[in-house]
């Protein structure tokens, strides 16, 4: 039996040591690489009047690549629009200052995320500055309501003007109309 326990012994080690290194990669990971220094970011801010799901931590990109993410959302107690601070990586400190920045969804369903577009301004984003061209999230329950239930003025009952073919032109006749309208 004393053979067999230093063997016992070196497998519970061997999974605890285990378990301790895939609980630091998961740490790692969660942090996506940044620990709070920050060194090597900078950050803008941008104003939107909707934010839909964005949450803080969310990605920023352009064209579909991870630049950086939000790193904070508070209200602007006097406008009352959402200030957005974006956190994008010192790589990246060329963005021109006319970007645009716009609430995008991956998917259907899936994650919200800061979708930049840069513009063609010579002059580069600094730490501080604000992206003023912006465009809110789409609210897509809004606009399956809008689509059910609003009848457009041309669907209103009793009115039949658009059932109607258009007579001609004074002084014009039925040949001076197109063939699908005679």
């Amino acid at each position: 039996m004393s053979t067999r326990a230093p063997r016992i012994e070196f497998a519970v080690g061997a999974f605890l040591l285990l378990a301790l290194a895939s609980l630091l990669v998961l740490a790692l990971a969660s942090t996506n690489g940044n620990f709070g220094f920050g060194g090597d970011r900078y950050e803008v801010t941008a104003r939107f009047t909707n934010l839909g799901p964005l949450r803080p931590n969310a990605p920023v990109k352009i064209g579909g690549v991870a630049i950086g993410q939000v790193s904070d959302i508070a209200l602007d107690p006097v406008k009352l629009d959402s200030v957005v601070t974006l956190s994008i990586d010192k790589r990246y400190a060329d963005l021109p200052a006319d970007t645009s920045a716009a609430i995008l969804t991956s998917g259907l369903l899936g994650e919200s995320y800061v979708g930049l577009a840069p513009g063609g301004d010579p002059e580069p984003l600094k730490d501080g500055d604000e992206i003023f061209l912006t465009q809110p999230s789409v609210d897509l329950m809004q606009l399956v309501g809008k689509y059910m239930f609003s009848g457009g003025a041309d669907n209103a009952p009793g009115d039949d003007a658009a059932a109607e073919p258009a007579a001609p032109a004074e002084g014009g006749s039925d040949q001076d109309l197109p063939p699908y309208l005679q």
